[in-house]
C-alpha cells in the first residue's frame, strides 16, 4: 500500500511539474480571432537570467490534424526536449479551418487552399510575436526553425516559401528580408515545387512514410484522389522537396519509413525528437548536410506505381 501511495504522489509531482514549465500566451487577436501558444524556456543557469549576448535560438511548432483537428499539446514532447539542449520552444493554435469540411477528394479545392493560407498566416503571425518580443524572451531572431506534423508540416513549407506579400491575410508582415533558420516537415508537402528556389532555400529536414496514401511521399494528389475528383489537389511530398533542395545544392536530411502510410507523420517529434534537435545543432554549427535514411517497418505497399522501396 505504502509503495501505491508512493507511487502515486510521485505521478502526482511529475505531472504538476509538467503543467507548470510552460506558459500560454496570447500571439494574435483581432475582431474574430484569439490565438495562444505554449512558450517553453530553459531555466536560469544557477539562477541567473540570460544576457543578452546569450540569446536563444527558437523553435515553432504546429501540430497535425488535417486543419480540422489537434491541439498545440501535441508539441509539448518536441518543445520539452528543446527545452533541455538550451533553446526556446513554443507549440501554437490556429484556426482549424477544415473541422467540419470535407478534406479528401469530394471536397473543395479552393477550401484546402484557404486552409493552407489560414494555417501559414497564423504561424507568420506567431514568429512576428516573437521578433517584437525577441528581447522579453530572449530569442535570436536569426535563428527560428518552424516544425509541423502532416497539416502543420504543409502549414511550415507554405510558410517558409509562399510570397508572403501575395499571400498575407493580416496586416501585420514579416520583413522581406526574413528567412526561417531551418524546416522540419513530418508527412508534409507543397503545392508548387517551384517555389523552393535558391534565394528563399532553407535547410530542411523530413521524414515521411514512403507509402503514404493521405499526403504523397513524392509527387501525386493529395489523398491520391482522381483526376476529375472535385478536391483534386497535386501535391509535391517530402522526397519530391528533398530532391530539388540537393538539386540547388542545399541542406537536406530526409528519414524515409519504408512502405509505412501518415501514421507516421509524427514519428520523430512524439518518440524521437532528439533527431529534429540534433538537426538544428548541426544547422546552428554551419553544418552541410545531404543525408537520406531508410527505416524499415516490415510493412508492404500495396498501392501500384507507388513503391519507393523495392
Amino acid at each position: 500500500m505504502k509503495k501505491i501511495t508512493l507511487l502515486f504522489f510521485t505521478l502526482l509531482f511529475t505531472v504538476l511539474s509538467w503543467a507548470q514549465d510552460f506558459k500560454t500566451i496570447t500571439y494574435f487577436a483581432n475582431d474574430s480571432t484569439q490565438l495562444q501558444l505554449d512558450l517553453f524556456l530553459p531555466k536560469p543557469v544557477g539562477g541567473k537570467k540570460q544576457k543578452a549576448k546569450d540569446k536563444m535560438p527558437l523553435l515553432i511548432h504546429v501540430h497535425g490534424g488535417g486543419f480540422a483537428t489537434g491541439t498545440r499539446e501535441w508539441g509539448h514532447t518536441l518543445c520539452r526536449e528543446a527545452v533541455k539542449n538550451g533553446y526556446a520552444a513554443a507549440t501554437i493554435s490556429y484556426t482549424l479551418y477544415m473541422k467540419g469540411k470535407k478534406f479528401s477528394c469530394d471536397g473543395i479545392l479552393t477550401e484546402k487552399v484557404k486552409a493552407f493560407q489560414i494555417a501559414a498566416n497564423q504561424l507568420w503571425q506567431a514568429t512576428l510575436f516573437f521578433i517584437k518580443n525577441a528581447d522579453t524572451y530572449n530569442i535570436d531572431t536569426n535563428k527560428i526553425f518552424i516544425s509541423g506534423s502532416s497539416a502543420g508540416a504543409e502549414t511550415v513549407l507554405h510558410a517558409a516559401y509562399w510570397d508572403r506579400n501575395l499571400m498575407a491575410l493580416y496586416p501585420g508582415k514579416l520583413s522581406n528580408n526574413f528567412k526561417y533558420a531551418g524546416v522540419i516537415a513530418g508527412s508534409g508537402a507543397i503545392m508548387d515545387i517551384n517555389l523552393v528556389t535558391i534565394p528563399k532555400l532553407v535547410p530542411m529536414m523530413f521524414f515521411h512514410g514512403s507509402c503514404d496514401g493521405t499526403v504523397p511521399y513524392a509527387t501525386a494528389a493529395h489523398h491520391l484522389c482522381p483526376t476529375n475528383a472535385s478536391g483534386w489537389l497535386m501535391l509535391f511530398g517530402s522526397y519530391a522537396i528533398y530532391n530539388r533542395v540537393i538539386e540547388l545544392n542545399g541542406s537536406a536530411e530526409i528519414y524515409r519509413f519504408c512502405n509505412g502510410g501518415h501514421e507516421y507523420s509524427d514519428e520523430l517529434f512524439s518518440k524521437q525528437p532528439e533527431k529534429t534537435i540534433s538537426f538544428i545543432k548541426s544547422i546552428l554549427a554551419g553544418e552541410k548536410i545531404q543525408a537520406h535514411t531508410i527505416i524499415a517497418t516490415g510493412k508492404s505497399c500495396k498501392r501500384d506505381n507507388y513503391n519507393f522501396c523495392d
